[in-house]
Formats: structure tokens, sequence, C-alpha cells
């Protein structure tokens, strides 16, 4: 059985598949509830993959002996046997062997001997300010320094050796691994000023130089310096108020050089674990600071990683009830196609109580696939309760505290949601994959100006990138349209032809492929929107307008297919491009409860959803196949018969509940 991950979608045997996971810790369960744990995941849940750490802390407490995989020291520690398990109950396995994991962990799931603080000869991560970049108060170790370089390496080839090749698919498993954490360090979302200024890093980033220039003469021509040797170069620390297109490129360096950096670490711990399997990470979204945009993209280039696949989590809000964490979710979802690794469904204690009910998690389940996701993950499926706290001294039993299966192997309420979502992507799921969002237009991202806005004040009038793309989101909203997100260093004709019309960030110099791929959009009947002014220099700072000459265009008038006409409720249509199918996704926000009103190519469409609740319909040759609507939220005290009409079809509940038809069975819960 062939695996391998397709423009983001995970393909297996020729058969795309949303990619639908529920992660189990087990290494924080007793060996013995494992085998019941599995069961209620797989049958109770329908999910068939789950996804797990493999902490290294856990497994090699101590640097004198080698890990421990196989349960001897203590009983779970035996991933071994739990794999051998996962395989015998039919599920299959995302392995995450980090090597930081975060996952609440004490120092990130990193043992203790390789922290700077214990052992002085492993070089720390350092800031701007030349201070170690901690977890928790514990200096982190510089990723590229050899020392640490070669302890990861250790641990990693061990995992792949002991753990990861002899439970591949077919004959185990494990079909998928993902590496590293959330960036790095959980570390994707965080300021360019918060790392790397360590001596291994900032080597990296003068050989990249080297890469980029050719010859330091170059360099100085580009940057208006006068260095005499690659090492003489500092990377920016702070905004030094720059008035010249040169003197703002380190700014767009030091963002290139976030995203090579990352890619390279990428590189090096796949290699070291050396997997037949697909590699995927997990970036987490933007942050809430001001330039978090821009921090966000200069570095999370996927393409660039070469075979190093797309993933993104949440944990940044409850999407229905905050515009901000809105915006930031959706930007993880368009930045490339991949799987949402991580969403929370068991956390209401330590993230925010809306939690508590699975309605928060099931609306942003919905907009995360609207909006490009290729698959989700419950995070974490089951409630855990049996860990030492040399693994985890910080958090109370049971972990998370209101999952879908609860400490006794019990379903929840939370499981009956997802049981109806796992059972509707598993029937519908391919066909949803290669229906076709219906977008109105593209916002075309132009990387070099996030490592310059990174750093830039409010009030600077030095190009802007997330700022742009935040405010273009905002206006489509308010529009009640979708957008697609392009990379322009990387796009085509044919990529931008799709879209129409596209905006893009203006400023002072932009590369001249770039503007001769946004001239030949224009002259084949597309048109771009500059938000700001048309660069005049290319990426070399030599003059070129190719752009500039090409404009002004007219955009096209976009009608949309679909909108909402009463009630406060985004919606995203997906079509197929050979079939008379469409999926129809309406979530609701936080403060509307009932009727939202639509109409689809002029036909009305009524749903009746709880306060944060959301909706999924099939539509086949323009009438309603099956269909999951939300009617009940618990935290916000909203309970309503959840109901669709369309057409002379009303299907409505006989009492507060949540309404689903999954292959033409009906299901009140």
């Amino acid at each position: 059985m062939a695996i391998e991950v397709r423009d983001g979608v995970t393909v297996i045997d020729g058969e795309p598949q949303v990619l639908v996971t529920a992660d189990y810790p087990y290494y924080r369960d007793d060996p013995s509830v494992w085998r019941d744990r599995l069961i209620a995941i797989r049958d109770d849940l329908g999910i068939r993959v789950i996804t797990c750490y493999l902490p290294w802390r856990h497994h090699q407490p101590t640097p004198d002996g080698p890990p421990d995989f196989s349960g001897e020291s203590q009983g779970n520690r035996d991933v071994v046997g739990f794999l051998a398990l996962c395989h015998e109950l039919g599920i299959q396995v995302v392995a995450k062997p980090g090597p930081f994991i975060h996952a609440e962990t004490n120092y990130g799931g990193l043992p203790d001997w390789v922290c700077p603080k214990h052992n002085p000869a492993i070089e720390a991560v350092l800031d701007s300010a030349g201070e170690a970049s901690a977890w928790l108060g514990d200096p982190l170790p510089a990723p590229l320094a050899p020392l640490f370089d070669g302890m990861v390496t250790q641990w990693l080839n061990a995992t792949g050796k002991e753990v990861i090749e002899p439970a591949t698919w077919p004959n185990g498993p494990i079909i998928l691994m993902q590496i590293a954490n959330e960036g790095i360090y959980t570390s994707g979302a965080l300021p360019l000023s918060a790392y790397d200024y360590s001596a291994s890093a900032l080597a990296f980033y003068r050989d990249r130089l080297k890469d980029w220039y050719g010859t330091v003469e170059e360099y100085d021509r580009l940057h208006g310096t006068a260095i005499g040797d690659w090492s003489d170069i500092e990377p920016p620390r702070e905004w030094t108020g720059p008035a010249r297109s040169e003197e703002l490129q380190s700014y767009a360096d030091w963002g290139r050089f976030h995203a090579e950096y990352m890619g390279e670490v990428y590189h090096r711990w796949s290699a070291a674990v050396a997997a037949r399997v697909p590699v995927v990470v997990n970036l987490n979204p933007p942050a809430e600071h001001h330039h978090s945009f821009d921090d966000w993209l200069a570095r999370v280039r996927p393409e660039i990683w070469d075979g190093i696949n797309y993933g993104f989590t949440n944990w940044m809000g409850v999407v229905s009830a905050n515009r901000d964490s809105h915006a930031r979710y959706v930007t993880a979802a368009k930045r490339a196609p991949g799987p949402n690794l991580e969403e929370n469904w068991g956390f209401s204690k330590l993230y925010d109580p809306a939690y508590a009910d699975g309605t928060t998690s099931y609306h942003q389940t919905l907009l995360a696939l609207a909006a490009g996701a290729t698959g989700f993950n419950v995070y974490t499926g089951v409630n855990t309760s049996g860990w030492t706290d040399d693994l985890d001294n910080v958090h109370e039993s049971p972990y998370p505290d209101c999952a879908p299966i609860d400490e006794n192997g019990e379903p929840t309420p939370k499981a009956h949601t997802l049981k109806s979502m796992a059972d509707f992507l598993t029937l519908h799921g391919a066909e949803f994959l290669e229906s076709r969002p219906e977008r109105a237009g593209a916002y075309g991202l132009y990387l070099p100006y996030a490592g310059i806005a990174a750093f830039s004040p409010e009030s600077s009038d030095a190009p802007q990138l997330g700022r742009s793309l935040r405010a273009y989101h905002e206006r489509c909203r308010a529009e009640g349209v979708d957008y697609a997100l392009v990379e322009l260093q990387s796009a085509t004709v044919d990529d931008l032809a799709v879209h129409g019309s596209v905006t893009v960030p203006g400023g002072p110099f932009m590369h001249r492929h770039v503007q001769a791929l946004l001239a030949a959009h224009i002259a084949g009947g597309g048109s771009v929107v500059v938000d700001g002014p048309a660069p005049t220099l290319d990426e070399d700072l030599r003059p070129c307008t190719v752009l500039a000459d090409a404009l002004p265009s007219v955009p096209a008038a976009v009608a949309s297919r679909v909108r909402v006409t009463h009630g406060h409720a985004d919606a995203y249509l997906r079509v197929h491009p050979d079939r008379d199918v469409a999926y129809l996704t309406v979530l609701t926000q936080s403060d509307h409860e009932g009727a939202v009103c639509l109409e689809l190519d002029g036909r009305p469409i009524e749903l009746i959803t709880a306060k944060g609740g959301a909706a999924l319909l099939r539509l086949v040759d323009g009438e309603l196949d099956d269909f999951l609507v939300k009617g009940v939220n618990t935290y916000l005290d909203s309970a309503v018969p959840a109901g669709v009409k369309h057409g002379d079809r009303i299907h409505i509940a006989d009492h507060p509940a949540d309404l689903d038809r999954v292959g033409g069975r009906f299901r009140v819960s």
C-alpha cells in the first residue's frame, strides 16, 4: 500500500482522503487501558487514525543509557507495544518524535540534560538582545549547534530504527511522521527578533547571504554598505528608521533567513529519523501582537521546504466570537494545503471555558476545512490520568479536562458530534476535497515585505504585508466572499488565472519576474490591485516598471453564488468540477441563535443553529442530500431544534438537539 501527500492531501493507494485523526498521549495513561481507549476512539468517535508524540524526556530521562522503547523501566514507555496494539486494532498512526513536543510536558518534552542551564557546553538560542530564549524559564538549546545537533541526531536515529521503521505501513500502523512542534520550539509565531542570534545560527545566516548574493561587492551594492568580510555582517536587531530601499534589505534578509533556518532544521531532523513515510509539520497560526502576521508569513514558506508537508494547529482563541482569532486561524488554513494537526477538543480549563462544549471545536473544524484544510485532529481524543511528575509536574489529572472520551473510557456528548463528522467525511471526504472553493479573488504574498514589516512601527511608511492582508481579509468577510492566498515568487500565470482579481502589497521594489507575472495576468484579462505604490525597482534595485506600466487594470465584477440574507454567519461554497455536487458550509457566530437565511444561486436555504453553531450541507443536482447541523451549545446556554429547509425539503429535530443525515440516515442527538 502506497502512502503519499499530494498538494497537502493524504493519498492512500491512490485514494485521497480527509485526514481525520485523534491524538492519544499513551505516555499519560497506564498500559492496561490502552486497548480500551483505542477501541473507544475507533468505535465511539469513528476515527481510525491517531497521532502521538514520543516524548524524549519520557523515553530517555538520563544520558547514561539508550532510550527505553519497550517499557522495561516503566510500563508506559512501551511505545513498541503500543504501536503493535494500534496495528492489531486496525488503527493507523501519525508518529511525532519531536524532539521538542510541548504537549504540556516538562521542558517541552526535552530531557533536562540537553538544557544549557544543566550543561553549559550546549549553546543556547539567543534573542536580539543576546538573552537566552527560554521555555518556562529554562534556556533552549540552539538547534544548529554541533553538540546539541549530535544529541538530537542520536535520539531521532534511535526512534527511526527502533520504533518508526519496524512499525511503518503496511507492516505496522505508521502512515505519516510529524517533525518538531509549531515551528521548532513552539516558536513559529514569535517575533523575528526573538531568535536565533546564537553563534551557530548566525554562521548559517552568513552562509545563506553568500549563497544569495555571491560576492561581498554585490552585497554592499544592494545594502549600501562597505563590509570587509561576510563575518562582519550583523543581522537587524531593531528598527533603525531606514529611508532608502538599500537600508530595507537586511530586514528582508532576516525574514528569508528565518524561513531557511526553519527548513534546515526540519530537513536535518527528518533525515536523522529516515522515515519511509511522508513528513508533515504543524505550524501554529500568527500570534496577537502588532507584527504577528509579518513574523509568521516571513518564516512560513512551504514552497522552499522540498518534501516537508505543511500542516497547522489552532490554540489561539474562539473564532466564532473573536474577529482577530478568526483572521489568524483562516490565514493558517489558507497559507498552503494541509491538515489541521491540532484542534482543541479537550481543554476548557487550560485555554478557554468555551471548549467545555463541543460546538466551539465543531465550528472551528468546519471553518478550517472550508478555508482549505485537508484534515483535522482531535486534541486530545481521550482524557488520561496515569503519568509521573518527571514527565509533567504541573497539570492535574485528568489531561485534558473535557475530551470526547472521558478518563473512564466513556463517550461524552462530544463523541456523538465527532462520530457524525467522521462518518460524513469518511463517506464524502474525497469528493469534498475534489470540489473547488468558490472564491472572489486572491491576495498575493510578496514575502520580502514581511521581513521588513516585522520590524517597522505601525506609523512607518515602509512596505507592509501582514496588515495589508488583514485588511483584505476583513473586506472579504464584510462582503461575504471567500479568497485565496498565493505566494507570488513561486506562482505561475495559471495559478493567478483561476482567481481573476489579485490584490498585492505595494512598495518600492519587487522581483522582476513577479512584476512580469502580474503584468501577464493583466494582459490575460485578469486584474491586479496594488495596495500602496507600484514598484519601480526590481529585486536587485535596478529600474523596473513592468507592473506599473501594466496598471491600472479594471477589477472584474464578481457575483457570489452564495450570500447570507439574514443572521450573523459566514458561508463557504465548494463545487465539484465534474458533477453537479456542491458543499455549503455555514458558520454561525456566537451572538446569533436560530434562523440563518441564505441564497444559493438565487434559491433560498434556511438553517436553524445554536449560537456559535455550524452546518455542512451536501447538495446533489441542486437538491439537499446529507448534512450536519449543530443545534446545541451548552456553554452559551443555547439549544434549538436544529433544522434545514431547502426547496420543498424541511428537516427539523423534534426537540432541542443536533440534526444530521449521513448516508441517508438521520441522527438526532
